[in-house]
This record gives structure tokens, C-alpha cells and sequence, in this order.
């Protein structure tokens, strides 16, 4: 979610002190996540956090080993605790009505202007504590950056220039650009994308695309001189009949495609006395 804060006690719609709400009384729709029983209002995205969204969420979901993905999919791995990371990698889960049980593997989070950090944290412990691999904090203020979030680690810091891994959720590395620039993330986007189709890269389908022109181009030089041999024997045999060929018949004895046909009229050719006898 785009800005998140703890609603206090002093707020007119407020999670009780003793944090008695539970992930089954928030509805579908509803922009709240829910931590230890309080509620976080979850705030629409601005476009600076929509777009950025909708391109990392676009990214992790081509690549060749995602099954699943979603954007702002709300995880319950208690009965009070409801998180809904920015995007989230995961396995398919089940088609049920109600939160996804559990927590995704890798979570992501982006983080801009009206990002609560206390809250942040909160979320971040949360979804270690209670199974996520990996979370990504991508800063969208001041320099291009991400941090990485694993249990029992330090925090790790990558520049714009580095590459983020996720092995046993992500097949490829994802440059830290991507997750910033739209274009960085088509390119690696059609990666991803012609890998599933079974080939590495682009450079993979020109050189495929290369070998079938050249395997067609051979299967299409060995068909043409085959019709080429056609039609020479049937010019020939029409000389060896002494049967005059027209203009119109010669044109259309040099454009016939059509072994059976050439074969066809070669054979009324040899005992021909007249072209109404072939054509």
C-alpha cells in the first residue's frame, strides 16, 4: 500500500488498545491492513507509486519461474495480522473466499512520500517472523536504492547499478533499474517472457529465426528445382511433338506451382498432336 499508519486511540474510527480485531472482520476491499489486532489505514496510491508499482509487479510476474503473483494481496499468517505487501511472489494459492493463509515468499514494498516507517518495520518483522524469504523496500525518495530484508540477516543495501536475486522464488536476476525505470523493466520483462517460450534471449530467437530461413530457403531451393525439372521436360517433350507453344501457354507452363499438374500435362504431351489435347 502506498501510505500506511497505525490508526491511535484518539481517532473517531480506532483499534481498541488491547488490539481485539481480527483479520475476518475486514472486508474485501476495505483499506485497512491489521497488525496484532489494530488496524493500519492503507491510503490510495499517488502516481509516482502506481506507476512504480505496476511496473516491478509486471517485471517479477514474467519471470520463467513464477507461477503466481499479486498486487496488494492480503496475507493472514494469524488471525490478528493482515498484510497486503505492494507485490508478493508466491505459490498458486488456493481459490477460496477470505485472505490468503500465510505469508508470500518474496514481498515488496515501495516506499515514498507519507511512508510511515514505524509501521514499516512492524510489517517487515511481521512477514520475517512468520515465513517470507525476502522483502524489498525499493526508496522512491533520493537516490535509487533497495533494501533487502531476510531473518537473522544485517539489512542490505544495493544501488541502482547492482542486481537483486531471490534464489528458489526468481530464476533470473533482477537489474535494481528495472524496478525504477519502465524501459529497464521491458527489456528484462522480454527476457523473462521469451524464456518461457524456451529461448534464453533475444539473440536466441534471431539465431533460430536464422536457421529455420536457412533450413526453409534449402527445403524451398530443392522444391523449385524439382518444378524447374518439370517444366523443362514438358517444354521438351511439346519441341519433341512439334507442337507450337503460344505466349500465354509458355507463361503459364513457367508459373505452374503445381507438381501433379506439370506431371498431368506432361503426360498428354508425349502422345499429344495439339495443345487442345493438354490445355
Amino acid at each position: 500500500m502506498a501510505q500506511e499508519h497505525r490508526i491511535p486511540s484518539r481517532e473517531p474510527f480506532h483499534a481498541p488498545s488491547h488490539g481485539s480485531f481480527t483479520a475476518n472482520k475486514i472486508r474485501d476491499g476495505d483499506r485497512y491492513e491489521l497488525s496484532e489486532g489494530h488496524y493500519i489505514y492503507c491510503a490510495p496510491a499517488g502516481e509516482s507509486h502506481a506507476r512504480h508499482n505496476v511496473t516491478g509487479a509486471s517485471l517479477l510476474d514474467s519471470d520463467p519461474d513464477v507461477e503466481w503473483s499479486g498486487v496488494d494481496a492480503g496475507f493472514s499468517p494469524a488471525p490478528n495480522t493482515l498484510c497486503a505487501p505492494d507485490v508478493s511472489v508466491a505459490p498458486p494459492p488456493p481459490r477460496t473466499k477470505g485472505w490468503i493463509a500465510g505469508v508470500p515468499p518474496l514481498a515488496v514494498e515501495y516506499a515514498g512520500e507519507g511512508k510511515n516507517e514505524d509501521d514499516l518495520k512492524i510489517k517487515i518483522n511481521e512477514l520475517l517472523a512468520a515465513g517470507t524469504c525476502f522483502v524489498w523496500v525499493v526508496r522512491l525518495i533520493g537516490p535509487q536504492r533497495v533494501e533487502v530484508y531476510t531473518k537473522d540477516a544485517r539489512i542490505r543495501r544495493y544501488s541502482a547499478s547492482d542486481t537483486l536475486k531471490a534464489p528458489g522464488i526468481l530464476r533470473n536476476p533482477i537489474p535494481i533499474q528495472a524496478l525504477f525505470d519502465r524501459r529497464a523493466a521491458h527489456r528484462a520483462t522480454l527476457r523473462n517472457l521469451l524464456q518461457r517460450e524456451g529461448y534464453e534471449d533475444l539473440e536466441a530467437v534471431l539465431r533460430a529465426g536464422i536457421q529455420k530461413g536457412k533450413a526453409e530457403g534449402r527445403a524451398q531451393g530443392l522444391a523449385e528445382g524439382i518444378l524447374k525439372t518439370r517444366i523443362e521436360a514438358l517444354l521438351g517433350a511439346l519441341a519433341a511433338r512439334a507442337i507450337k507453344v503460344d505466349g500465354e501457354i509458355h507463361a503459364r507452363i513457367r508459373g505452374c506451382r503445381d507438381s501433379k499438374q506439370l506431371d498431368a500435362w506432361l503426360m498428354k504431351a508425349v502422345v499429344a498432336n495439339r495443345l487442345l489435347d493438354i490445355f
